[in-house]
């Protein structure tokens, strides 16, 4: 049992590895993928805006087919989609064919994020101790990979496809090879059975857990993204525009903001393990916020730098952790198999939510307003977290690891039938 989810977790973790590495690669060139297809400046927006869109719906569409299939399925086949796909965005000449590209990854991306944290979740529930922020971290360390990659393209003035066709060669057969050994957690059986689906065609997350139960999370969700997307799209624009940085210096806070989320993650299941999930979690609004509010009142580039690292340190717990809260949740609400999927799934389309509001909204209060005034919206709504914080703790394990103990006839079923 020991050996199938170390095994599990492995693979699980070179998943989210290569999920940050294709993603990275996506959002690092879209300059580059503008200036190929000759997308326009005012039609380049409804594609950036699709992507997310048709991840929520392949995030929805999950949710209905882990009731006919386990996790790992969805997972095993729709990585190699997000990949194929994103060697389509690179190889194509039209804007057709990029529209296709990019709808099919945004669906894929969406079944993709939520089987990967389903699989999380379970597997953190049958370890019996918090375990989901080093899959967010290899994430991280992916996303780092990924913009890596993107930049040497860059330099090298390579063709989209000659960057990514590379990445694809190695990671799409990895993936698959290493989708042998994805563990199911606890669920007992396939999803399509009537007995481990709760009937079959009944609701996503059963009876005792509705959105009204998950609301706090789905808001925890939505502020952490909102936050995520402030750094992502205004970090450069506000050091130099702002701040008076160099053009080469605005380009460091968010490699900085990437490498200290990777090492919050990194130690992050050592905190939930020590000081329980609440404190973690708490924890992090309060440094996320005080990396907001550095920001907004620096009175250089350097100052500001600091605040754009308080932001990953703080902001790199959240999402791992309302993830596990709402699988903990639906699990102590609802015991029948495939609730914590379902309840994973409805609270993934939050992801894609807080991504599109947050650069639109700091965007047009910098405008109307002014950009230091936006950087407090962003801290007042992480710090709403803190309110929430109590759906976090766990009824019976306040570590982090789930309501109940490994069990042995459940976590040996992996998706190779071990």
């Amino acid at each position: 049992m020991t050996d199938v989810l170390r095994h599990g977790r492995t693979s699980l973790a070179f998943g989210f590895f290569a999920q940050g590495v294709a993603f990275a690669l996506l959002v690092t060139r879209i300059p580059a993928i503008q200036d190929r297809y000759g997308v326009s400046d005012a039609l380049l927006p409804v594609f950036l805006a699709a992507v997310p869109i048709l991840a929520g719906v392949g995030s929805v569409v999950s949710e209905r087919l882990v009731r006919r299939v386990r996790p790992s399925r969805l997972l095993r086949w729709s990585q190699p989609v997000v990949l194929l796909a994103l060697l389509g965005v690179g190889a194509g000449d039209r804007v057709a064919v990029l529209a296709v590209a990019l709808a099919v990854f945004g669906l894929a991306v969406g079944a993709l994020d939520a089987s990967m944290n389903m699989l999380g979740v379970s597997l953190q529930r049958a370890y019996g101790r918090s375990i989901m922020l080093g899959f967010h971290a290899a994430y991280s360390l992916g996303g780092i990979l990924g913009a890596s990659l993107a930049w040497a393209g860059a330099h090298w003035d390579l063709a989209l496809w000659v960057s990514y066709l590379p990445v694809v060669v190695v990671l799409l057969p990895a993936a698959l090879v290493g989708s042998r050994w994805y563990v199911d957690g606890d669920r007992g059986g396939v999803a399509g059975d009537e007995s481990a689906s709760g009937g079959g065609g009944g609701g996503g997350v059963g009876a005792g857990v509705g959105f009204k139960v998950l609301l706090p999370l789905c808001l925890v969700m939505t502020f952490a993204y909102i936050g995520d997307s402030t750094v992502s799209n205004w970090s450069a624009k506000y050091l130099q525009d702002v701040l008076g940085s160099s053009e080469q210096l605005a380009t460091v806070p968010y490699n900085v903001y990437m490498v200290t989320t990777l090492v919050g993650r990194a130690v992050g299941d050592f905190g939930v393990r020590r000081f329980g999930a609440v404190a973690v979690v708490r924890g992090g609004a309060v440094v996320a916020a005080g990396g907001f509010a550095v920001v907004a009142s620096a009175p250089g580039a350097w100052v500001g730098m600091l605040g754009f690292t308080l932001l990953g340190l703080g902001l790199c717990v959240l999402v791992p952790q309302t993830f596990a809260a709402a699988g903990r949740l639906a699990a102590e609400r609802d015991g029948r198999p495939g609730a914590s999927d379902a309840a994973v799934a409805r609270l993934n389309v939050f992801n894609y939510v807080g991504f599109l509001i947050g650069s639109p909204l700091v965007g047009a209060l910098g405008d109307a307003w002014s950009y230091r005034g936006a950087m407090l919206v962003p801290m007042v709504l992480v710090l709403v977290t803190v309110v929430y914080a109590r759906s976090f703790e766990g009824r019976v394990d306040r570590y982090g690891g789930g309501h109940e103990r490994p069990r042995t006839a459940d976590v040996g079923r992996g998706s190779n039938g071990l």
